[in-house]
């Protein structure tokens, strides 16, 4: 006769997972500390600050003035033209801060650790990016303050420019899953800044974000006129009620809100799958 001797519950072994909801929280923990961790260390806030700042100093001031918009060359018509493009130009930037952010904790060992512990595995990135949206939103909105005090204004009802606003914000989180990716791809922090720049510059400057894609080689107008950053400008003049308005028959430019949603849908689900994807065989 054998005897069954039922083994004690260790008090320290992982918990199962309880699915999505748990999956949220562990997120939220995530975004939270690392939340906290830019509360302490401030110069991440500022001279993420400083450079879309200087982007709006620069281009309303240098380029105001001597640039056609609809017609005309006024320099407060090309400040309203321009920051549509500066908004977007801000939030698709934070893009490199997310990847070498990512990629640093990766150089620390700090993600190996998360890995050892009992959460879902998607959720050290979710909370990452969390956390670098609401980065993001607060720093447009000190750059719209300091856009409105040289010169832009709106036309259109509130709540057309808060949807301006949300497109701009869930064009940034799409485009921080690719630093995410990035980050989880290279070996350094500084790889991974450089890595993120590469890219992005071709992106925000072959787009209608500074001007008009009329104004282009006729080989290069298709380009700038489906790139998801184009759309979202695009959507953003249109809900802002600012000047700029296309006459190009690319239907990202005849209807820029469905294409900036459907471009950012996109490119979330995509770059979401292959983040997590690539975190997951790194774990293994």
């Amino acid at each position: 006769m054998s005897a069954v001797t039922d083994a004690a519950p260790n008090p320290l072994a992982p918990r199962p997972r309880g699915g999505i909801f748990q999956s949220v929280n562990d997120s939220l923990v995530i975004a939270k500390r690392n939340l906290i961790r830019m509360t302490r260390i401030p110069e991440i806030v500022v001279f993420g600050l400083v450079q879309p700042i200087m982007f709006v100093v620069l281009f309303s001031y240098v380029f105001g003035g001597s640039l056609v918009v609809n017609g005309s060359t006024s320099a407060v018509g090309y400040r309203n033209f321009l920051m549509a493009g500066i908004f977007a130009q801000t939030v698709t930037f934070a893009t490199a801060g997310a990847g070498a952010g990512i990629a640093d904790d990766m150089h620390k060992g700090l993600i190996d650790r998360f890995r050892s512990l009992p959460m879902a595995r998607g959720a050290v990135l979710t909370g990452r990016t969390i956390a670098d949206l609401v980065q993001t939103a607060l720093t447009l909105v000190v750059l719209s303050i300091v856009a409105l005090l040289v010169g832009w204004r709106t036309h259109e009802n509130i709540g057309k420019v808060l949807g301006g606003f949300g497109l701009l914000l869930l064009l940034g989180y799409a485009f921080s899953w690719i630093g995410a990716l990035i980050g989880l791809s290279v070996r350094t922090p500084e790889a991974a800044t450089s890595g993120g720049l590469v890219w992005l510059f071709p992106v925000t400057f072959v787009s209608n974000a500074f001007v008009s894609t009329a104004m282009m080689p006729g080989w290069l107008q298709p380009i700038a006129e489906w790139n998801p950053f184009s759309a979202t400008v695009q959507a953003c003049r249109v809900l802002f009620g600012n000047p700029g308005v296309s006459t190009s028959d690319a239907w990202p430019m005849q209807h820029p809100v469905w294409a900036s949603l459907l471009w950012s849908l996109l490119i979330f689900a995509v770059f979401r799958t292959l983040a997590v994807r690539k975190y997951r065989s790194a774990a293994a």
